[in-house]
Formats: C-alpha cells, sequence, structure tokens
C-alpha cells in the first residue's frame, strides 16, 4: 500500500532508540525525510547511519524538548534543511517508577516536562509553520497508563492523560487549517531497555532469572494476545495516521496494546 509519504518530512522527538527509532526508522522506509530530535546525539547520529542505508535522508537535531527555545530552534532547523514541514510525532518520555509518596517534586517536574510540556513546545513550533501551508499531521505518543492508570506511575499517567486531552482539543481547534492531530497509546512494549534487562537477569541466573520470568509471564497474562507489543507494531499506526490513508480521522486515540486495555 502506497501511503504517500515519499519526501515528506517528518519530526519524530525521542527517536533515538525504542519506539521513536522504529518510527523514525518506517517513515524512511516510506521515503520520508525524517528529523531526529533527541538530547541523545551520538545514538540519533547511528538511527540516521540506518536510515541512509534505507536510501533516506535524515537530520539529526540535539534537542531539549523540555524547552520552548530549543523546540523552535529545531523546527527551523528542520525547515532549512528540508524546506518544509509535514509531520510531527511527539514521542520523548521519560518516567520513576515509584509510589506517589516516595517521590519529590523534582520527579513529578521532569515527568510532567518531558512526557507533556514536551508536546505542548514542539506542536506549537509546528504548528507556526503548518498553519499558514494550511496542512500538517501530528500525531503523539502517549500511553495506555493515561487511559486506565498504572500503579507506581501516578504521575506519568496523569501526564500522558494529559497528552491525550491536549490531543482531543488541539484537533478541533486547528481542523479548520487542514491539520489533523491524534493520538496512539502504546501499553508495555518489547523496547531495547526490556531487552536488556532480560539479559541481564539471565546472565545472573538462578533464583533472579526465575523470578523474572515468573514476573513476566504474569505480566503477559495481562495481554489477551498472550505477548507484549513491539516498537514497530506502534510505528505501523503512527506512520499510517501521518499518511493519506488517514486523512478523515482526527482527535482520535488509538491503542496499540494486544488488548491490555479495551477503552
Amino acid at each position: 500500500m502506497d501511503l504517500n509519504l515519499r519526501d515528506k518530512v517528518a519530526i519524530v522527538t525521542g527517536s533515538a532508540m525504542g519506539i521513536g527509532r522504529a518510527i523514525a526508522l518506517t517513515f524512511a522506509e516510506e521515503g520520508a525525510k525524517v528529523v531526529i530530535a533527541d538530547l541523545d546525539e551520538e545514538k540519533g547520529k547511528a538511527v540516521a547511519e540506518e536510515i541512509g542505508a534505507k536510501g533516506a535522508e535524515a537530520l539529526v537535531v540535539k534537542t531539549d524538548v523540555t524547552k520552548l527555545a530549543e523546540a523552535n530552534q529545531m523546527v527551523k532547523a528542520a525547515v532549512d534543511k528540508f524546506g518544509a514541514m509535514d509531520i510531527l510525532v511527539n514521542c520523548a518520555a521519560a518516567w520513576r517508577i515509584n509510589f506517589f509518596m516516595q517521590m519529590t517534586e523534582e520527579d513529578w517536574d521532569f515527568e510532567i516536562a518531558v512526557c507533556y510540556r514536551s508536546v505542548l513546545n514542539c506542536t506549537k513550533a509546528v504548528l507556526e509553520y503548518m498553519i499558514p501551508r494550511r496542512t500538517g499531521k501530528i500525531v503523539n505518543i502517549g500511553s495506555d497508563a493515561g487511559r486506565v492508570g498504572e500503579p507506581n506511575q501516578p504521575v506519568y499517567s496523569g501526564a500522558k492523560a494529559g497528552v491525550i486531552g491536549f490531543t482531543k482539543g488541539l484537533a478541533k481547534d486547528v481542523a479548520r487549517h487542514g491539520i489533523l492531530v491524534n493520538a496512539v497509546c502504546p501499553s508495555m512494549t518489547r523496547t531495547e531497555k526490556i531487552v536488556d534487562m532480560e539479559k541481564m537477569f539471565e546472565e545472573q541466573g538462578g533464583d533472579a532469572w526465575a523470578a523474572y520470568q515468573d514476573t513476566m509471564q504474569k505480566i503477559v497474562r495481562l495481554y489477551p494476545l498472550r505477548k507484549l507489543g513491539t516498537p514497530q507494531d506502534v510505528a505501523n499506526m503512527v506512520v499510517f495516521l501521518a499518511s493519506d490513508r488517514a486523512n478523515h480521522i482526527t482527535g482520535q486515540t488509538i491503542s496499540v496494546n494486544g488488548g491490555y486495555a479495551m477503552v
């Protein structure tokens, strides 16, 4: 299926690894030009090399997306390089798992800034370019934590719920400018972090490995499909929503979660 993304310009925040990396690479496979906006410049360059190997173009911009000024600079660099701005995927995220009463104010600020404020910053920056051209696609990566809540992640859940609410409100604001806004919500996803953790426990062996396996079996049983999702599963939905095949979809929240939360 041709998604008509060739030569479109897509910014993907948090794309040096994990779900963001998969999204960036999938855009590249469709012929899009990809802007990798991430604090980890070295890993971002590695992703850019992968994109180049696919015959697509990439630009790496080291960006602290929690700061509006840096978001503005990143978008300007993208437009200066490629001459256009068609798609924004707000994927940057971070969390600190803990009971709420054990979290500090700094923990709150960190999660809210990375998971929510970054979405506001990057969205405002791209809309400066999208609105005058009356076209654009924005896809925000939410989380099922924002739909149903998760223990030990109350602030993260709240921030992601904010992303979902912002997506709906913004979609109504900018529809008249021809701009579509949607959210994609993963649940637990088998990213590099989970793979690395699994390898660590496997190397330890013994009780640690047995306990890890038991925990993961319990988690997987929460998913009707009896498996965790992959970054590629999420990327497929994001790229679809950014394509012409989704030109009558806006203001929606779509979970890619193996049936974990059916909302």
